[in-house]
């Protein structure tokens, strides 16, 4: 079965950390671009980060930039996003998508087209 299964989501306190995982299964992850994508209520996705797949090229959002980190883990069929210093702005419903097959075309949302589930996270005092 073709699938991306989020986890690692949960509530934490402002100034801490959380690490996401993406497993897929089905297929081989590490021929794909991958992203992380964030929505919260009444709010458009937003891409947050987004790694070729090779690895040599990350972007990130802005507001996530030198907190987050994306990573893959090609012999486990998984990436991560470890998010560090975390706001109550980060609370969101949290995405992995894969893009293009060994192809690189940012990180906008329409550029993906397989989505895991997604894993709320809450940042909260």
């Amino acid at each position: 079965q073709v699938q991306l299964v989020e986890s690692g989501g949960g509530l934490v306190q402002p100034g801490g950390s959380l690490r996401l995982s993406c497993a897929a299964s089905g297929f081989t992850l590490g021929d794909y671009a991958i992203g992380w994508f964030r929505q919260a209520p009444g709010k458009e996705r937003e891409g947050v980060a987004c790694m070729s797949s090779s690895g040599r090229i990350t972007d990130y959002a802005g507001s996530v930039k030198g907190r987050f980190a994306i990573s893959r883990d090609n012999a486990k069929n998984t990436v991560y996003l470890q998010m560090n210093s975390l706001k109550p702005e980060d609370t969101a419903s949290y995405y992995c998508a894969t893009g293009g097959f060994h192809s690189y075309y940012g990180c906008a949302s329409y550029r993906y087209d397989r989505w895991g589930q997604g894993t709320q996270v809450t940042v909260s005092s």
